[in-house]
C-alpha cells in the first residue's frame, strides 16, 4: 500500500522530532531528512507521487548568514503545500525575497499570538478572543531573530507585540509559516494548526494505522528474510519485545531470540521474559545467563559513560558466541543469517544527524546503538519506521500483555546505570528489591481524582543506588547502612520531565517498607530535580 507522506526538512532544532510525532498522531505518514538533501533527492522523493507536502524544522542558525542552510529550492518548484516553522519561516522568508534580521529582544517561552488575515491555516483556530474580537493563540515562541519584510506574494498571517510578522501565508502557492511552534504541547492549539496543514491543505491520506500495518510488515519481513532465520537480541524492553511478536508473527520458527540476562535487570524480570515469549508466544528464546561476565567486567568501574560500553561490548560478545552456537549444533538449518533489533524512529534520526554532523543539540535522551558490522550478519529492523508511542500500539495489537507494552522504559544497561560508581552485585540485589517495592506501592496507590494509579500517571519511576552509608535507628541499635534515591518524573514532549509531585503518605509507605524489608538500606531520598537543567538518567 502506498501511503501519502510528509516530508520534513531538519534544519537542527532539538524539537524536530515533535513535528514528526504530531503528523503520525494524525496518521499520515511522514520522515525526517537532513535539510542539506541535493535538489535531485527531493525530486526523485517526491516522484511517485505520494508526496503531498514539506514541513521546514527549526534551528538554532540564523537565516541571513551566508553560511546558514537553506532548502533545497526543488521544495519551492514541487508545488506542494509548505509549511515553514520558527527558523524554517526566516529561510522560507529569506530565499523568497523578504528580510530577516537579528532580533534585538530574544522572544523564549509564552506568548500571545494574534492570528490576522483568515487564512485558510489559522481560520476558526483560537484559544480566546479579545474584547474587540481578535482570535488569539496561546504559543511556545523559542527564536532570537525574526521575518522584518514579507516576500512578494505573502501577506501577514500572525503577530505579537515584539514580533510584528509572527505568521505568513501565500495562498496561491499554499505557502504558509508561523514564528512560534505547534509542534510543542505548550502550543495549546498546536495540533489542529499541524491536523489542518496535513489534512486539509495537503489532502494527504490519514491511513497509517497501526492494526492495518500488521499486515505491511509482515509481508515485508517475509520477502526480505524468505527462508533464512533471524536471531533477535532480546533485551526485555518494549521495543525488542514488539519486534520479536511481530517477526514470530511473520516467520515463527525462523526466530531465535537471544535474550540476555546482565544480572542488572529488575526483579524477576528474567522469568517475566521467558514466561511470555516461551510461555504464551511460543517462540525459541535462549535464555543466557552472564550475570558473572558482566559484572567481572564492570569491576572497578565508575564513569557512567564506560559502564554503558562495556555493556554494550558484552553485548555483542555475547550474540557472537551464541549465534556461532546456533550454527554449529546444527539447532539452525541453514545457520542465522540476519540479526534483528528492536531500532525505532528517534535512533534512526539522531545516528542519523550524527553521520551528517549536523547534531549539535541533543534530541532526546536515547543513547543510539548498534551491534556492529562485525557479526557477519543482515540487519532487520521492522520497527525503524515507527515512533514508541506507535509501537506500543502495534504490540497491544499483536496480543502482547497491555501491561508490559505500557510500562515504563528502562535503560538498555539496566540497573548499571542506576548504580551511582562502581557497579557490585551486592548493590544490585539491594538496588533490585527496593525498586521492586517501589514500583509495586506505585502501581497499588491510586489518584483519587483520575482514577488512575500512580505509576500510569507518570512516565518513569525507578531507585537509584548511593555507594554511601548513613546512620540509622533499628529498635536499640544504630545501624550503619545504604541509600537509596527514588525518582519519578512526568514528561512532556521528551524534552522536559518535571518531578513528579507524589503524595507524602506514598513516599512514607515506600520509604518504610524499603527500610524494613531491605537489609542493608536505612535512609531513602527523594528526588526533586526536573528536566531540564537535570536529567531523567541519574548517571
Amino acid at each position: 500500500m502506498q501511503h501519502s507522506k510528509i516530508l520534513i526538512l531538519d534544519f537542527g532544532s532539538q524539537v524536530t522530532q515533535l513535528i514528526a510525532r504530531r503528523v503520525r498522531e494524525a496518521h499520515v505518514y511522514c520522515e525526517v531528512h537532513p535539510c542539506d538533501v541535493s535538489d535531485e533527492w527531493v525530486r526523485d522523493h517526491a516522484s511517485d507521487g505520494s508526496l503531498k507536502g514539506v514541513i521546514l524544522s527549526g534551528s538554532h542558525a540564523s537565516a541571513w548568514e551566508d553560511t546558514t542552510d537553506r532548502a533545497p529550492q526543488a521544495v519551492f518548484d514541487l508545488g506542494v503545500p509548505v509549511l515553514g516553522i520558527c527558523y524554517g519561516m526566516q529561510t522560507m522568508a529569506q530565499q523568497l525575497g523578504g528580510k530577516v534580521e537579528s532580533g534585538h529582544q530574544r522572544e523564549f517561552g509564552y506568548a500571545e499570538v494574534r492570528a490576522r488575515g483568515h487564512t485558510a491555516l489559522l481560520k476558526d483556530i483560537a484559544d480566546f478572543h479579545t474584547p474587540e474580537g481578535h482570535g488569539m493563540l496561546k504559543a511556545w515562541m523559542s527564536h532570537g531573530d525574526k521575518v522584518t519584510e514579507l516576500p512578494p506574494g505573502f501577506k501577514l498571517m500572525a503577530s505579537t507585540p515584539s514580533c510584528p510578522i509572527a505568521g505568513m501565508a501565500d495562498e496561491v502557492r499554499h505557502y504558509y509559516a508561523v514564528q512560534f511552534h505547534p509542534e510543542v504541547t505548550h502550543t495549546v492549539q498546536g495540533k489542529a494548526i499541524l491536523e489542518r496543514f496535513v489534512l486539509d491543505i495537503c489532502a494527504a491520506r490519514p491511513d497509517w494505522i497501526m492494526r492495518d500495518h500488521i499486515a505491511e510488515a509482515v509481508a515485508a519481513i517475509r520477502e526480505q528474510v524468505g527462508d533464512e532465520e533471524v536471531i533477535l537480541g532480546l533485551s526485555g524492553g518494549v521495543d525488542s519485545s514488539v519486534a520479536a511478536a511481530l517477526i514470530h508473527r511473520a516467520i515463527g520458527d525462523q526466530l531465535t531470540c537471544v535474550f540476555v540476562d546482565h544480572g542488572l535487570l529488575r526483579l524477576n524480570e528474567g522469568d517475566m521474559v521467558m514466561d511470555m515469549f516461551v510461555g504464551k508466544l511460543h517462540a525459541k528464546v535462549i535464555r543466557v545467563d552472564a550475570a558473572a561476565q558482566f559484572l567481572g567486567n564492570l569491576e572497578g568501574v565508575d564513569e557512567p559513560e564506560r559502564k554503558r560500553k562495556i555493556i554494550g561490548r558484552e553485548f555483542v560478545e555475547v550474540f557472537k558466541a551464541e549465534a556461532a552456537k546456533l550454527i554449529s549444533s546444527g539447532a539452525s538449518t541453514n545457520g542465522a543469517k540476519w540479526l534483528a533489533q528492536g531500532t525505532i524512529y528517534p535512533d534512526v534520526i539522531e545516528s542519523g544527524g550524527a553521520r551528517s554532523k549536523k547534531a549539535i543539540t541533543i534530541k532526546s535522551h536515547h543513547n543510539v546503538g548498534g551491534l556492529p558490522e562485525q557479526l557477519g550478519l543482515k540487519l532487520l529492523e521492522p520497527l525503524r519506521d515507527l515512533f514508541k508511542d506507535e509501537v506500543r500500539e502495534l504490540g497491544v495489537a499483536l496480543g502482547l500483555p497491555h501491561d508490559m507494552v505500557y510500562r515504563h522504559p528502562f535503560p538498555g544497561p539496566g540497573l548499571g546505570v542506576r548504580i551511582l560508581g562502581e557497579v557490585k552485585k551486592e548493590y544490585a540485589d539491594l538496588l533490585r528489591q527496593a525498586d521492586a517495592i517501589f514500583i509495586d506501592e506505585l502501581r497499588s496507590t491510586i489518584e483519587p481524582h483520575s482514577g488512575k494509579s500512580w505509576y500510569d500517571l507518570t512516565s518513569q519511576a525507578f531507585a537509584v543506588f548511593l555507594p554511601v552509608k548513613s546512620v540509622g535507628v533499628m529498635g536499640d541499635g544504630r545501624t550503619y547502612d545504604y541509600v537509596v534515591a527514588l525518582r519519578a518524573v512526568q514528561t512532556s514532549d521528551f524534552m522536559t520531565a518535571d518531578w513528579a509531585e507524589l503524595p507524602y503518605a506514598l513516599l512514607k509507605r515506600v520509604s518504610s517498607r524499603i527500610i524494613n524489608e531491605v537489609r542493608g538500606i536505612n535512609r531513602v531520598t527523594y528526588d526533586v530535580s526536573s528536566k531540564p537543567p537535570a536529567t531523567i538518567e541519574w548517571e
